[in-house]
């Protein structure tokens, strides 16, 4: 298991995404009780249907584990699936409330 495949790029992606809010954006988002709550929602959603797509009984989508961490929880997911999970819908949030903020709807 290297996890240069999966993990690299997932753990990447997390730190692209809190480096361009800290250092670029600005946003305040991770200051939002509102964005925490939508990040349970998230997770809410994501572990029952990732937990089907994954589970080693029967998966649906089959990772290669020398690429992966080979950490997987709960219902065998793979742990670097949250890691993308949060990075992808940060993004879209940054993006949507530095758009907002140009246009001038902002609060």
């Amino acid at each position: 298991m290297t996890g240069l495949g999966y993990t690299l790029p997932a753990v990447l992606a997390v730190v692209v995404v809190v480096v361009l809010e800290w250092q670029v954006l600005r946003t305040g988002l991770f200051r939002r009780p509102g964005y925490w709550i939508s990040m349970v929602i998230v997770l809410g959603f994501q572990i029952p249907v990732d937990g089907w797509l994954t589970k080693l009984s029967s998966p649906i989508v089959i990772y290669d584990d020398r690429h992966t961490s080979g950490i997987r929880f709960p219902f065998d997911i793979p742990v670097e699936d949250f890691l993308f999970g949060y990075a992808l819908v940060t993004a879209v949030l940054l993006l949507w409330e530095r758009q907002r903020a140009r246009s001038g709807d902002a609060r």
